[in-house]
């Protein structure tokens, strides 16, 4: 029963997005639908992010001495004027490192 429910979810994986990526079907969107889908990927990422940056297992962090919280605001200052990911990468994590460190 496990197996087939895996296979099930990857088979309806799979179609899902072969649907937007196979280039021989005729699938057009709107430029609404398109908008909508733009604010997908930071959503998701909010949703990942979020909890591991606000709480330790069942717990809130405290914010002044949360390195987790400041390495995320770090890193989104840095996104907003480096507009370089990978720089804004290595750069958000030595300063969660040193943080860390810190606290």
């Amino acid at each position: 029963m496990i197996w087939l429910t895996i296979v099930l979810m990857g088979l309806v994986v799979f179609f899902n997005r072969y649907c937007f990526l196979a280039p021989g079907l005729p699938l057009r969107l709107s430029p609404r639908v398109k908008t909508l889908l733009s604010f997908s990927v930071p959503a998701v990422l909010t949703a990942i992010c979020g909890p591991i940056v606000a709480f330790s297992g069942d717990q809130l962090r405290a914010a002044p001495d949360n390195p987790y919280l400041w390495g995320a605001v770090f890193a989104v200052i840095l996104a907003f004027f480096l507009r370089n990911m990978l720089a804004v990468v290595l750069l958000s994590l030595l300063i969660f490192i040193a943080l860390r460190g810190i606290f």
